[in-house]
């Protein structure tokens, strides 16, 4: 596969989850701005939510304090925001029309679709769009366009791109929706435990769509290691570290395969495997919460760049 299509797929996976998370971080806030202020804490959950997506400073720069009406505009259509829902679908869209004949019609169909729904939403009086109805609309459109490529989808180097980049994108995704929690939210140590703790983690559950599947595998008390546990180290959470991670790995690895070579990329993504495999939660409290997701984005990103470079730069190395 040329390197410039396996580029444009591995992309195209990465906008999709990365509009979807958007949605996620615009309802985590959502949900947690209709508790009572308490008082200490980041400077609100708006501004918390800036931090953890990492796009505060351009935010500063274009509308100032984060008052919840701007950000939920930045984080959904602002094409000036390169991880706005609307940049990230269209740039999923035009990654697919240059793909096109890689694609499926009903994968290519799915990303049309979300694109041009996106331009009627845009036409509207914003004071008509309430925020659940653009999360909502976002997170089944993005299922949509993964249904397809999971239902439709020849099983080649090009769906292996497509899943890393998916992959890669949602370990990003899933670790700072964590930080949003566990650093900017709590207000301070000795709230942890208490009603606040537990609605904060419990609202994060239901942001990643795994309340259930939560319950389902712990059971019992809801406790902030039994959810960093689910949520980072469970293979059997579809949004865990360990499991998005692993997934990049087995792509990586069937890659490999069908080039008839190893190189730095597998070996990132192995290393990286083994260590999630090897943790246990009490060690991630140990270090500190905020300190672990922020090496672990680090690696994240490190691996995303030799896959870029191995894969994707036009210079197989």
């Amino acid at each position: 596969m040329l390197s410039r299509t396996a580029d444009n797929l591995f992309w195209i996976g990465r906008y999709m989850e990365r509009a979807e998370m958007m949605a996620r971080l615009l309802e985590v806030g959502a949900r947690i701005a209709l508790l009572p202020n308490a008082g200490h804490g980041y400077r609100n959950e708006w501004d918390s939510l800036l931090q953890a997506s990492g796009t505060a400073a351009g935010f500063a720069k274009k509308y100032g304090d984060p008052i919840q009406r701007n950000i939920e505009s930045f984080f959904f259509f602002d094409r000036d925001n390169p991880s706005s829902v609307a940049s990230c679908l269209e740039r999923a869209r035009e990654n697919g029309r240059i793909v096109r004949t890689a694609l499926t019609s009903q994968v290519w169909d799915a990303l049309n679709t979300a694109f041009q729904e996106l331009r009627q939403l845009e036409r509207m009086p914003r004071s008509e769009l309430e925020l659940n109805r653009l999360t909502e609309w976002t997170m089944r459109h993005a299922a949509q366009v993964r249904g397809a490529i999971d239902a439709t989808l020849l099983r080649n180097d090009g769906h292996d791109f497509l899943e890393i980049g998916y992959r890669l994108e949602r370990a990003d995704n899933t670790a700072r929706l964590i930080d949003v929690k566990y650093y900017v939210l709590l207000p301070r140590a000795d709230y942890v435990g208490t009603g606040l703790d537990s609605y904060q983690w419990t609202t994060l559950l239901r942001a990643l769509s795994a309340h259930r599947a939560f319950h389902w595998a712990y059971g019992g008390e809801v406790t902030a290691a039994k959810i960093a546990d689910f949520l980072i180290l469970n293979r059997q959470c579809p949004r865990s570290l360990l499991t998005a991670i692993s997934g990049a790995a087995y792509h990586l690895d069937r890659i490999a395969v069908s080039y008839g070579r190893l190189t730095p990329a597998q070996d990132n993504a192995d290393a990286l495997r083994d260590e999630l495999d090897a943790l246990k939660v009490e060690a991630i409290f140990e270090e500190g919460m905020h300190e672990f997701l922020t090496r672990f984005i680090r690696r994240a990103s490190a691996l995303s760049s030799v896959v870029h470079e191995t894969y994707l730069s036009g210079e197989m190395r």
